[in-house]
């Protein structure tokens, strides 16, 4: 497009300056007619009249005078005459233009721009033209100027272009060699951080390709963050496969200890038929059936642990009713000060009940959980403190010890699956990780927050819920 509108500019330029060219021609022909006219009163022939005045080289005189046709031309040396043959050819040419046409093309001379003027005192007329060399020579070295001056200006154009375009798109190669980067890269397994990055020079908010440096960063951020969280999730699993793979094996144990112990025990009573072995067998047998009870329970327990936090995922496991959150934290309290009678329980509640719409059973569950934690977690004779209080459109039930706090090394991950504060597996507090990550799938299922703030000797753990107006109007 460029090329072309140069080209058109060229020709454009070159057909005004043709025609001012031609112009001009035209009035150095009538200026000189206007020197030839009166000589050609005292002059007979074409050459005397040319050789009688100053006239440029190339000015043609034909005339018709009592001697008869004469013709002459201007040369480098002077005026000549022109011969019977030129004069003849001259008339042909002059004879085959139209009537309306200035410039002919004359045999051994080219082509001319030529008029008719009339001679003073006669009825002839005489001719006087001028070469069209000059003119077509000006227009060649025109047009050869706007070709190379053209030919130069889109060469230097595709130059500055091409360097235009590739400072450009050197944001759009860094983008690529990062993506590149970023391909080569193994994601399948093991610990993956992605370090590659747009470098900041090339990314800029201002500019479009700026901007696609920018969201791949933006996007590189995220997978990376995604990765470390599934790895991070990947070691937990890992850890509690190898616990809960523990945590069935003790009691499974226990269950073939003890059915193998009340096997032997039968056995030994059928073989003596004493009361002293029978009585014993069926006391033997009736405690192992108790520790197998027990051992089940716990196996149970886990059990319906993971099946909850599946249905929690999907959606499932909720019954949805009105729940009075003061009387849940009161019988919540009340079921725990049996269960840790070494600890201090204090309550603080409203006059008037802090209503909302949920499962009572799984929030009853929320709030056991939270102080049986407390109590697993403090020593004896620790304050567990629970509020309950409505705070503009939430309900807000806190928790607070003052315990030795939680370790700052899981305080981030203390709601994650499988998480727990003591890692060891012949740890004195018991349980599989899953209690705190049940509670907060519980919350989040009613539209909540669980948060905790935890240092030494002050460590409060808040639910927030959605919680009924005070004026339903």
């Amino acid at each position: 497009m460029v090329a072309f509108i140069l080209v058109m500019i060229g020709i454009s330029t070159s057909a005004i300056l043709s025609q001012v060219l031609y112009v001009n021609l035209g009035a150095q022909v009538d200026e000189a007619a206007a020197s030839i006219q009166p000589r050609t009163a005292f002059q007979s022939t074409a050459v005397q009249v040319l050789q009688s005045g100053f006239f440029d080289s190339g000015t043609l005189l034909v005339m018709n005078s009592r001697s008869g046709l004469s013709g002459a031309v201007v040369g480098d040396t002077g005026a000549r005459a022109l011969t019977d043959d030129d004069l003849g050819g001259i008339a042909d040419s002059l004879q085959a233009a139209d009537t309306g046409e200035q410039t002919v093309e004359l045999p051994n001379l080219g082509e001319y721009r030529v008029r008719a003027f009339p001679t003073p005192g006669s009825n002839s007329v005489f001719l006087v033209g001028l070469p069209l060399s000059q003119v077509t020579g000006t227009i060649g070295a025109i047009l050869t100027t706007v070709a190379l001056v053209t030919a130069g200006g889109l060469l230097l154009l595709a130059v500055v272009i091409a360097i235009v375009i590739r400072l450009g798109l050197r944001p759009l190669r860094a983008v690529a060699e990062t993506a590149t980067r970023v391909a080569s890269l193994r994601m399948d397994q093991g610990d993956v951080s992605i370090t590659e990055r747009v470098p900041a020079e090339q990314v800029d908010a201002h500019t479009e390709i700026g901007q696609v440096g920018t969201a791949l960063n933006t996007l590189l951020d995220r997978v990376d963050a995604s990765l470390s969280a599934r790895q991070r999730n990947e070691e937990m699993m890992r850890r509690f496969v190898a616990d809960a793979s523990h945590e069935l094996r003790t009691p499974l144990a226990s269950i073939r200890g003890f059915s193998e112990l009340s096997l032997r025990a039968m056995r030994q009573a059928q073989d003596d038929e004493s009361r002293q072995r029978i009585s014993l067998a069926v006391e033997t047998t009736e405690q192992s059936l108790e520790r197998i009870q027990a051992q089940s329970l716990r196996m149970t327990t886990l059990v319906e642990d993971l099946l909850l936090l599946a249905r929690l995922d999907e959606g499932q496991e909720l019954v949805y009713g009105s729940v009075d959150l003061t009387r849940l934290a009161v019988e919540a309290v009340g079921d725990a000060r049996p269960a840790g009678p070494d600890h201090s329980w204090t309550i603080d509640v409203p006059d008037t009940p802090v209503e909302l719409a949920g499962d009572a059973s799984r929030l009853h569950q929320v709030v056991a959980n939270l102080l049986a934690n407390a109590r697993t977690h403090t020593p004896a004779g620790s304050v567990v403190a629970v509020s309950v209080a409505h705070e503009g459109s939430e309900a807000v039930l806190r928790v607070h010890d003052d315990g030795p706090g939680i370790d700052p090394s899981v305080a981030s991950q203390l709601f994650e699956r499988f998480a727990r504060a003591d890692r060891s597996r012949d740890r004195k507090t018991g349980g599989t990780g899953l209690g705190l990550s049940i509670a907060k799938a519980i919350v989040d299922a009613h539209h909540g927050t669980i948060t905790v703030r935890s240092t030494p000797g002050d460590t409060t753990f808040e639910v927030r819920l959605p919680a009924k107006p005070a004026d339903p109007a």
